[in-house]
């Protein structure tokens, strides 16, 4: 089975993090039913993926079902306000735990590239590469978010017919990576979306997603966006200085 496993990969809290920043929901006022129901529908993607479901998202899925069981029986208090009674107090206290070390884990790492900026290596001359890409790379994009565009490409192809046929596949990550690259390297960037198009079935796009996260992975390619939604993003080829700079 096509397995990829990625050092960074978001935990549980990043992922309700994800659907709060998203669907731009009150963090003291979480619709538990909704968020419920997406956190369990990304972990069956993760596991249509092949991708490592952590326990940790398994335990965080039977604290979502429990809180939303209570959520459903009748509240003695009837104010409005987050409380200790309410049962979503501890899981909004762990999210906003969990984000002020995430912001200051951020703070730090800009603090980090700033002070990197004021040590100069002796040779002053400025390096000769290759043209650099245009654009602006996709820095803060999320596993969350490459998911939601991979399921956005599979809701666009349709429904196969009911009967089920078994058939062996006939694609590796291999050919795909192969793919992927001889065709940015024909086409230059290429919207994920329009590359998906021009493949024929569900198990091809699938393999393809799973070799574009490994490319990422061994700093292949980039990733671009060229507009707001950072889900509807391109691929390219990695400049020269950065393949370089990376070693």
């Amino acid at each position: 089975m096509y397995r990829v496993q990625l050092k960074n990969f978001e935990g549980p809290l990043d992922l309700l993090l994800f659907f709060i920043k998203r669907d731009e929901l009150d963090i003291y006022d979480i619709p538990i039913s909704y968020i419920t129901n997406q956190f369990l529908e990304y972990i069956s993607l993760m596991e249509e993926l092949d991708l490592d479901v952590a326990s940790e998202f398994i335990l965080m899925a039977s604290m979502l079902m429990s809180i939303k069981a209570k959520m459903m029986l009748p509240q003695e208090d009837s104010s409005e306000e987050l409380d200790e009674h309410d049962p979503r107090y501890e899981l909004v206290q762990r999210l906003l735990e969990y984000k002020r070390y995430k912001e200051m884990a951020e703070k730090m790492e800009s603090i980090e590239e700033e002070a990197q900026k004021k040590h100069f290596r002796g040779y002053r001359e400025v390096d000769q590469v290759e043209k650099q890409a245009s654009g602006e790379a996709l820095k803060n994009v999320t596993m969350f978010d490459l998911m939601t565009a991979f399921k956005k490409v599979l809701t666009d192809i349709k429904k196969q017919e009911a009967m089920h046929h078994v058939e062996k596949i006939q694609h590796t990550i291999e050919d795909q990576t192969e793919y992927v690259l001889n065709r940015l390297q024909e086409s230059g960037r290429t919207g994920f979306r329009a590359m998906c198009r021009e493949l024929a079935t569900r198990t091809k796009i699938v393999v393809t997603f799973l070799a574009i996260l490994e490319m990422l992975k061994e700093r292949q390619i980039n990733l671009y966006v060229e507009n707001d939604d950072p889900t509807d993003f391109y691929l390219d080829l990695k400049p020269v200085d950065e393949i370089i700079s990376a070693t």
